[in-house]
């Protein structure tokens, strides 16, 4: 790997993998989906740019009340396009605002939008008065790009293709 593949986030694979056909690596992509996540990925929608998206699970009842107390203010995704060509997955991470109206996400418009490559991690805890009456934690979160981005280019490598993160260009 070099110096600009590690800076960009490009993962490529073992040498001695042979690249697979298109649709196992498409399985696999889908396979990094686990219910404990807080993230999911899904064939993209129509209109939607890529093959794949993965994203936070804003609006999923489980984590909503997380996402909620954690104050994320923005949608973190990932759109990728299988090249075939290249046996290389292409993928930009793109962000949008995210304004909380009494505990439900609304996406906002808003004139700030990121689209390239991006690592963050936002984490906080708090700490209050229990229902027990005690002192004590009452949520802790930690949520990082890296938790979206790792499992998926292990999935994309481990089918001989090439995890290439986009900054500019094309998807």
């Amino acid at each position: 790997m070099g110096l600009f593949d590690k800076l960009t986030g490009t993962k490529k694979p073992d040498s001695d993998i042979p690249p697979a056909p298109p649709p196992e690596v498409a399985n696999a992509i889908l396979a990094v989906n686990r219910p404990t996540a807080p993230f999911q990925v899904r064939p993209a929608n129509p209109g939607e740019d890529g093959d794949f998206i993965a994203e936070w699970r804003i609006v999923d009842a489980r984590w909503c009340e997380i996402f909620a107390k954690a104050s994320l203010t923005s949608v973190f995704q990932i759109q990728m396009r299988l090249d075939p060509e290249k046996a290389e997955v292409r993928a930009v991470d793109r962000e949008w605002t995210l304004e909380w109206r009494a505990g439900v996400p609304s996406l906002s418009m808003s004139g700030e939008a990121f689209r390239g490559q991006k690592k963050e991690v936002s984490f906080g805890s708090a700490y209050a008065f229990t229902e027990q009456g005690q002192y004590g934690e009452v949520y802790n979160y930690r949520f990082r790009t890296s938790e979206m981005k790792d499992p998926i280019a292990a999935a994309v490598n481990g089918k001989g293709w090439t995890y290439r993160a986009v900054s500019f260009g094309k998807l």
